[in-house]
Order: structure tokens, then sequence, then C-alpha cells
């Protein structure tokens, strides 16, 4: 029994292909839009590329602009053959690229259906690059005066200040590192050699922050150096007082920036697989039931159109027996082979009669 199996006559079949025609023009923009969105979506991580360790997050970005180019390609297609169906001299000519044509479909609303789900799965790709790449950045904070790596200040600090965050995970992460350049320290001072010799990498470590990690909404002045020492400041409890520092790492800032954005964005790319998908069942429809009419002189007749000739289930036996159909014919292939080669290599007995 044919799946969703539908009758037509020939006012139903001219509101298909009208209809199809539009849809398709519709999905053309909708290609667009996915176009659009991958191209966005790849500046905003190029903006950031400086904390950022691989370009194995720029995948879902080039695939969106590769499925916006593509759905545009096929839906643009798609229109023609359509328009085409309202007058069968036209139509005949597009009837032997159907088949291949919804084959090729089927293939691309996969990809398409695959590429909404990275855009939810990203997430877990994209925390790791960023961490890294958060962490070498910081680094390279103090590095003003060495070329290729001048820029990384600047990039932090605007980075910190327009997602008020601080740091990779948090504010103590500037504990760790020496961002203060060395341009900028007494060597002659004894704390100053005291903090590099308090530690085996002979580095200027500080408990401070770079200015871009104050909150300015906090009432108090911003204390970004000393932060662990309470008595180097006035009614201040580290442990129990809110600092005026941005609590939030970057990491998790830019994580839940871009996260929300792919979300976004896979969610609207299911919303045009739907329609891709739905535009492929009626371009099947028209085909089968323009396929169908049995008399093509006569084209006001009945027909009826379906999406399978077969049933769902029947259709997957079918497939799989064509599938070991051809496994067996290549093993027949290689047997007889194997076995001419066998009969090449053997020598005739010669009999000699006295």
């Amino acid at each position: 029994m044919a799946l969703l199996k539908v009758k037509f006559n020939q006012k139903k079949r001219v509101k298909l292909a009208q209809g199809l025609w539009l849809m398709n023009w519709l999905s053309v923009f909708a290609g667009i839009l996915v176009f659009s969105m991958g191209l966005f979506l790849k500046i905003e991580l190029r903006k950031r590329s400086e904390v950022m360790d691989n370009s194995e997050s720029h995948f879902v970005p080039n695939s969106l602009i590769l499925m916006g180019i593509l759905s545009c390609a096929f839906n643009g297609f798609a229109g023609k053959i359509c328009y085409d169906s309202l007058d069968p001299a036209k139509f005949a000519k597009w009837k032997p690229l159907l088949k291949p044509y919804l084959a090729l479909c089927c293939v691309f609303n996969t990809l398409i259906f695959l590429v909404a789900l990275m855009c939810f799965l990203m997430r877990g790709s994209l925390d790791s690059t960023l961490a890294q790449g958060l962490k070498n950045g910081m680094k390279f904070y103090r590095d003003t005066d060495t070329p290729g790596r001048c820029f990384m200040k600047k990039t932090i600090d605007m980075l910190q200040i327009e997602f008020k965050c601080c740091g990779n995970n948090g504010y103590k992460d500037w504990f760790e590192i020496q961002w203060i350049s060395n341009r900028y320290l007494d060597f002659s001072s004894k704390e100053v050699k005291d903090r590099i010799k308090s530690n085996v990498d002979g580095r200027y470590l500080v408990d401070g922050v770079p200015f871009s990690c104050c909150n300015p909404s906090s009432p108090r002045p911003c204390i970004q150096y000393q932060v662990t020492n309470n008595s180097a400041h006035y009614s201040y409890d580290y442990q129990t007082e809110e600092l005026n520092l941005w609590r939030r790492g970057c990491r998790e800032a830019l994580l839940n920036y871009y996260s929300n954005m792919m979300s976004s964005m896979g969610a609207v790319i299911l919303l045009v697989w739907l329609f891709e998908m739905s535009v492929m069942v009626g371009l099947r429809l028209l085909h089968t039931s323009l396929e169908s009419i049995a008399n093509p002189e006569d084209p006001e007749c009945e027909s009826e159109g379906w999406v399978l000739e077969n049933s769902l289930k029947d259709t997957f036996k079918s497939a799989l027996e064509n599938l070991k159909k051809l496994g067996k014919f290549n093993q027949v292939d290689a047997g007889g082979e194997g076995a001419e080669g066998e009969e090449g290599g053997k020598t005739p007995a010669i009999t000699t009669v006295s």
C-alpha cells in the first residue's frame, strides 16, 4: 500500500504546482537567511579569534554558509520545475531528472538537520577552545612591546569591559600570571625583588587585577590591588564583602553568549528544515500525480500521487534486498575473476605416444 496516497484532478494539480512554486521561492529567502546567519556567526567568532585556541569553531558557520547557498540553488531549480509542470510539454524535459533530484533533496535535508544539531552541540568544543585561548591571551597581556602581541592588552580589556567578566574562570586567574610589564617595574625596589624571588619562574605576581575587571556600578572605589589583603583597605573583608570586581569568568560569559546565539540559530534552522521537508513531500506528490496520468492527451483526467509507492516497511525491505543483491553481484564478479586467474595459471598436460 502506497504511503500518503492522494487523488488529484486537474484543478488540484495546478493548485499544488502553484503552491509549491511559491513555497520554493520562500525557501530561497530562507536559504538567504541561513547564509546570513552563518556569515554573522563567522564574523562574531572572527572578532574574538585572538582568545580562541584554534579554528575548529568555524566549522558550524562555514556549514551554515554552504547550506544557505545550496538551499538557494536547490529551491530555485525546484521552483522552475513547478512552474513548468503547468505545461505538459515543458514538464516532459524535467521528468527524467526528478527522481535523482528528489534523492539529492533527501541528502540535502539530512545535512540541514545535522547542521541544526551541531548548533546545539557546539558548546563542548567551544568551551575547550575558549579556555585555552583565554589562558594564552592572558599570558600575553603584558607584551605590549612585542610585535604580534601588542594588541592583546586592548583585546582582553575590551572583552572584560564588554562582557562584564574577569579572567578565564574568575578574577583569581590574574593572581597566577605576571600581567604587569617589566618596563613598569622598579627592579631596585626591595618589594619587587622579593616578589620575583618568591617563585621559581622569576615572575612578578600580585594579588591584583587589570582595571577592566572593575565594576563601575559599585558604590566603593575599585579595589584592584591587594585584593586579598584586608588590612590594606578600610573596613574591608574580601571573603565576606561583595567585591567590586566582576565575579564571572570571561570563558563562561563568552560561552553563554555564543551558545545562546547558536541555540537560536539551531531553532531557526530546524524550522527551515521542516519547511524544506514539506516542500520535498509536495514535489514528490506532484511528480507521482503527473506520472500516473492514464491518458497524457487528456490532462483533465484524475490521477493518484504518493510519497512512497509501497509502505515504509516494504520500502525498507526492498532497499535491503537491493543492497544484498548488489553485494552478491560483487562477490560473484570477484570469484569469476579469481577462477579465470587460476585457469590461466594452469599449464596443460602434454602426452606423448610412442
